[in-house]
């Protein structure tokens, strides 16, 4: 019954690496929430896992290590709506997004220059103003 876990187009986590759990969720809710487990606590392990290479592992755990276990296990946990079945996909959902948004490698920044034409239209620019700025004064004076 457990449901494989889309990363990104060659990552799937599979099932039975997911540990799902459920238990009472906490806050107001009246008779409901004391009576039906509908809390989803989902749990990977990193280290373990067979979808990641070596690299990704370590990515994923240099990236993640505040929020993983000693044991390297991620957990998400969710109860958000009164159905179990929902906090299930919402879990598996912040599961992915989680391990996709640690898997993600920035682009390089290339660094531009600026031409010189560029720079030229700047200062002249300037002293054009400077020049404008120097008529409105009282002693005016024609060099």
């Amino acid at each position: 019954m457990k449901q494989d876990v889309p990363i990104k187009n060659d990552i799937v986590i599979p099932g039975h690496e997911l540990e799902i759990t459920t238990s009472r969720a906490g806050g107001p809710g009246g008779q409901h929430v004391n009576k039906t487990d509908s809390r989803i606590t989902v749990r990977w392990n990193v280290n373990n896992t067979s979808v990641l290479d070596d690299a990704q592992k370590a990515r994923v755990l240099e990236k993640l290590q505040a929020s993983l276990t000693t044991d390297g296990d991620v957990i998400v946990h969710n109860s958000t709506t009164r159905s179990q079945q929902q906090n299930k996909d919402l879990a598996l959902l912040q599961l992915a997004d989680k391990i996709r948004k640690a898997l993600y490698i920035p682009k390089k920044r290339m660094a531009t220059r600026v031409s010189k034409s560029v720079k030229a239209a700047r200062l002249d620019t300037k002293t054009h103003r400077g020049s404008i700025k120097k008529m409105r004064s009282k002693n005016i004076n024609y060099d």
